[in-house]
């Protein structure tokens, strides 16, 4: 299975030699090819359209990976990653979320606006994508709650939301979002997600106001 591992929560090390042994020969060296014109000449637009043509040469699976890989080493700036990621597709707008981490423009917040762009969408893939490692880092108290929020109205595990514990843990306002949120599902007849009851526990750890509540 291609993939096993996600690239926002692993060293960028890591993700060339379990792709190169994921990929044929012809991939291999595409992507050898690809890496090098884009570390040796990030300035020309030829690593681009690399990125663009990732899922064709590498297979969708393994493209998320290959493109993360090209933005790695071209490094580009953040008007570059904007055009890139609004130019996009879903899986290369994906693949730019994935990689803010393992770029120089993840350690600052310049790159929020694309995260909350995807946050507003109900593609699921983008939403995964969009609370990783640099949405945990950078987004203000309010962007995060409701990332979480969206999560679950989405049906995207917590799970996928890098250091929700730390984040979670003792935020009053955050519980007084999800028990809104959970009377809201049970008053249109709908069930409340398992995932909720986990985070508002969390939420309450450490400034239990109100005990928690069945929905």
């Amino acid at each position: 299975m291609l993939n096993p591992r996600d690239p926002d929560q692993e060293a960028v090390g890591d993700i060339a030699p379990r792709l190169e042994q994921q990929l044929d020969a012809p991939a291999r060296e595409w992507l050898r090819q690809a890496l090098a014109e884009a570390e040796a000449q990030p300035q020309k637009s030829t690593w681009e359209l690399h990125f663009a043509s990732a899922g064709r040469q590498c297979g969708r699976a393994a493209a998320l990976d290959a493109r993360v890989l090209l933005l790695h080493s071209a490094g580009p700036d953040t008007v570059t990653l904007t055009r890139l990621y609004h130019q996009g597709t879903a899986a290369e707008r994906a693949a730019v979320l994935r990689a803010l981490p393992h770029m120089a423009v993840g350690k600052t917040p310049d790159a929020v606006p694309l995260v909350e762009d995807a946050l507003r969408a109900n593609d699921t893939t983008l939403i995964r994508a969009a609370v990783g490692r640099y949405a945990a880092a950078h987004l203000d108290r309010h962007g995060w709650r409701h990332a979480v929020l969206k999560c679950l109205f989405t049906g995207v595990p917590v799970r996928s939301v890098n250091d929700l514990a730390r984040r979670a843990r003792g935020d009053a306002e955050l519980a007084r979002m999800l028990r809104d949120f959970a009377h809201e599902r049970t008053a249109a007849g709908r069930s409340v997600p398992e995932d909720l009851h986990h985070v508002l526990e969390l939420a309450l750890e450490s400034a239990p106001a109100h005990p928690p509540e069945e929905f």
